[in-house]
């Protein structure tokens, strides 16, 4: 190998260990086969059981749940409003619905995927098995949080927002869902984490967020500021996934970095 042939050998060496520390949002617009974040849902929500350890609370009812993801209804004054069955154990809920990431892409929207038995289909399995930008978002540990399966369900892919009136269909739970206008409206106490949870899907994915629902959130993110759960939240899947919520992370290092200076 002559000295042209190892100085390009070496350029092309260099340009394959730079695109291996990209981040994920360099990926945002790619449609392939691979995986950029080289996880899957599945695996993420194995991961998420441990980074809820030691703080096993639904994110919207706030109520306890047992190892094996059992719902203590008791303990949050949870009612089934209709389903009992997916009342009664948590699932892993997408703050930012994999509708509202994956519906624009062409493997959503057409039938681009086929079964081993011939049969054409699309949508989010077909995203799934297709599109690594898809795969990243569906598995980030950042945008996933345990929730009564009932709510889950009945949040749907529906939009947050605030609605009129404070009914209660699910017991004392803080948490209303308008079916007609497809909204949903959390307590108070995960308003500011629902909120940085889709500034950091907008930043990190291109996540598009409309001009009236970005006010909202602005008003959230203030009225609901960072606690001691959502730091060490974010610290934890840091330290699985390798990236941080810079949404919550520069909220902590400021209240770190005013701490030290008094």
């Amino acid at each position: 190998m002559n000295d042209r042939e190892v100085s390009l050998l070496s350029k092309v060496l260099m340009l394959i260990a730079m695109i291996g520390l990209m981040p994920i949002s360099a990926f945002a617009n790619a449609e392939s086969d691979g995986n950029a974040s080289g996880n899957s849902f599945r695996k993420a929500k194995k991961q998420m059981v441990k980074v809820y350890s030691d703080h096993r609370t639904t994110f919207y009812a706030g109520c306890s749940y047992g190892k094996k993801g059992h719902v203590k209804a008791g303990s949050c004054g949870y009612k089934a409003r209709k389903n009992k069955k997916r009342g009664k154990k948590i699932e892993w809920e997408h703050v930012v619905p994999a509708w509202a990431f994956g519906h624009a892409l062409q493997c959503w929207q057409n039938k681009v995927c086929t079964t081993r038995k011939g049969k054409e289909y699309k949508g989010r399995k077909c995203c799934g098995r297709t599109n690594s930008t898809f795969r990243a978002m569906e598995s980030d540990m950042h945008n996933l949080v345990p929730a009564i399966g009932e709510l889950n369900g009945d949040r749907s892919n529906f939009r947050f927002g605030m609605i009129g009136g404070e009914s209660r269909r699910y017991g004392d739970v803080d948490f209303e869902v308008d079916f007609k206008q497809r909204v949903a409206e959390p307590a108070l106490t995960v308003r500011g984490d629902i909120a940085r949870t889709y500034f950091y899907m907008q930043q990190v994915y291109g996540l598009k967020i409309s001009k009236k629902q970005r006010r909202l959130f602005d008003v959230w993110d203030r009225e609901d500021p960072v606690d001691t759960w959502e730091v060490w939240r974010n610290k934890k899947i840091m330290a699985i996934q390798g990236n941080s919520n810079p949404f919550v992370a520069s909220v902590a290092a400021s209240v770190a970095g005013t701490k030290r200076a008094h």
